[in-house]
């Protein structure tokens, strides 16, 4: 069964701006972003005043917010990381966070992509994490559980995490990239697919939506390079972050997709710069996936902050000692517990 539908007054759509100039942006998507409110959080290291065109319901936060919301912390919110503030200072259920690097997307016969709308979709349909379906999202116009599937398992569970793709510019990592320059993605697959319970993946903070009730204290800026830039080759927080909210989904019985929507991204950076700085991060994920495919949480923990501190405790225990990062990480996703835990005690 779908769950109620969800209102625009339930969702709240973050944008973290890198650039000063949002004023395309904001006009492209303004048929799907003006019904809803917006969190615009200002990387806090870029110092140009920002220009949003008028018509939207917003807040925009600054370093004097994030300084004098959060305080003293050892967490930074510098470059994409501003983002996760927006996640933090939300009052709303739902979160759609997409790049300001990102524009709609076409479909297969050329009709622009409502990202928002198929987030919402992608939420409010359940998933069905323990028996894969071969026609994929069985909740979709037109498509329905295979003859074998468990009639049992038809009810499926709640999404907690809808997490989309990209045309023109993939996400690919840096060697990738720097190998094939003119690789671009032009694949619209008119699909969406549960990721099977056990099964990681990386989750890009460029295009996604979430439960915030239900994982937001889960999604949070932990894991920082030791050469952290300011592009998306240049940093893997999002795709640790990901890979433990998909371990604590698979915990707390909660499901994840992938696929739609699409949205469409212009190139930002250098990949063979950024190859001098991501490499780190591609060596650490040979020791991370190996982690987190064998981390067991234990039942005593019910909720996303439990699951996070717990996880935490193991990442100190288990990798602290092999690389001074994952230390940083474990500090960092206790500390992104305890303010999160502040804010939500605040009124509204």
């Amino acid at each position: 069964m779908s769950q109620a539908p969800i209102k625009d007054n339930e969702v709240d759509i973050v944008i973290g701006a890198l650039r000063s100039d949002l004023s395309s942006f904001f006009n492209e998507w303004r048929a799907y972003f003006s019904r809803f409110h917006l969190i615009i959080v200002k990387d806090p290291d870029l110092k140009e005043e920002l220009k949003i065109p008028d018509g939207f319901n917003l807040n925009v936060y600054t370093k004097n917010d994030i300084d004098r919301i959060v305080g003293s912390t050892s967490i930074s919110f510098s470059g994409y990381s501003c983002r996760y503030f927006g996640f933090l200072v939300s009052k709303k259920k739902y979160i759609i966070s997409i790049d300001d690097d990102c524009h709609p997307a076409k479909d297969n016969k050329g009709n622009f992509v409502d990202a928002v709308a198929q987030h919402i979709e992608n939420l409010t349909t359940p998933a069905t994490p323990f028996f894969f379906n071969t026609l994929y999202d069985p909740y979709r116009d037109g498509a329905d559980f295979v003859r074998g599937y468990p009639f049992s398992l038809r009810n499926g569970v709640n999404c907690a995490l809808s997490c989309g793709l990209w045309l023109n510019l993939a996400d690919l990592d840096a060697p990738t990239q720097a190998l094939k320059p003119s690789e671009r993605n032009n694949r619209y697959v008119d699909a969406v697919l549960t990721v099977p319970t056990a099964a990681l993946l990386p989750v890009s903070g460029i295009n996604i939506a979430f439960d915030r009730e239900a994982v937001g204290p889960a999604l949070f800026p932990a894991l920082r390079l030791a050469e952290e830039g300011k592009v998306r080759w240049e940093t893997i927080e999002d795709i640790w972050s990901g890979m433990c909210v998909k371990v604590i989904c698979d915990h707390l019985g909660l499901g994840v997709k992938t696929g739609l929507p699409y949205v469409w991204r212009t190139d930002r950076g250098d990949a063979v710069e950024s190859l001098k700085k991501e490499w780190e991060g591609v060596k650490l994920m040979e020791e991370v996936v190996p982690f987190l495919q064998s981390t067991m949480l234990p039942v005593t923990a019910a909720t996303a902050e439990d699951c996070v501190v717990e996880m935490a405790k193991t990442v100190k225990q288990q990798l602290g000692s092999s690389n001074p990062v994952f230390g940083h990480a474990a500090d960092s996703m206790l500390e992104w517990v305890r303010i999160w835990k502040t804010m939500v005690s605040r009124p509204s």
